[in-house]
């Protein structure tokens, strides 16, 4: 359940929520992410089954993440994969969250996936 820019997707509020079929958490999720973002994010969005899953995808992960955009474009289950490791819109990302630099790293050291 890795992401395709690393995160693990199983630690996302979204996606535990959801596994969990919580609405008070989604609820407080929509409520955390409203407030951090600056976005109106309401408890129904909060619905996701993993970054590279063919179920439900919270809308931003969906749709509007470059990242998520590039990998599946090019045919990559992350990024790590492809030849352009690290680009400079993961780059930005990586940044915020050494986590997931750490488990790209490991992946392609491992072949990429």
């Amino acid at each position: 359940m890795i992401g395709c820019c690393g995160l693990d997707c199983e630690k996302c509020d979204a996606f535990i929520a959801t596994k969990r079929n919580d609405d008070s958490m989604r609820a407080e999720v929509a409520r955390k992410w409203t407030e951090a973002f600056k976005a109106p994010i309401k408890q129904e969005h909060i619905n996701c089954t993993g970054c590279m899953s063919d179920g439900v995808k919270f809308s931003y992960c969906e749709s509007m993440c470059e990242i998520r955009k590039c990998a599946v474009g090019k045919g990559h289950a992350t990024c790590a994969e492809c030849p352009e490791f690290a680009c400079g819109t993961l780059e930005a990302m990586l940044k915020m969250a050494p986590q997931a630099r750490e488990k790209l790293e490991s992946l392609r050291a491992a072949g990429g996936r």
